[in-house]
């Protein structure tokens, strides 16, 4: 019961990050969308939360390049599956798939 609860409390402040990039998205700065996107990806890592973590991932290498602002909308906007995800790399591979049709 713990262990869900403390996987609860980080998807909490998981949320707030994000929650903090998409208010501020048109305003930041690429190398601070890639830093917040960093910070994201290192907590879902440290919990195991895959799917968040490859998506933050991505995030953080798109954001320093043109149309950051598209790519990091699209990637904020497969936040909430991964946020949820339990299914590990599965799920990952999925919502990466996802947010690459979107792209392109």
């Amino acid at each position: 019961m713990a262990g869900l609860d403390s996987l609860n409390i980080v998807r909490l402040r998981l949320g707030e990050r994000i929650a903090e990039i998409e208010e501020r998205v048109a305003r930041l700065k690429p190398i601070d969308i890639c830093a917040k996107m960093e910070a994201i990806r290192s907590l879902a890592a440290e919990h195991g939360m895959a799917a968040m973590e490859g998506l933050a991932d991505y995030g953080a290498h798109h954001a320093l390049l043109p149309g950051h602002v598209a790519a990091t909308r699209a990637c904020l906007e497969h936040m909430g599956e991964a946020l949820v995800s339990d299914g590990g790399v599965r799920d990952r591979e999925s919502i990466l798939a996802a947010l690459a049709i979107r792209l392109h």
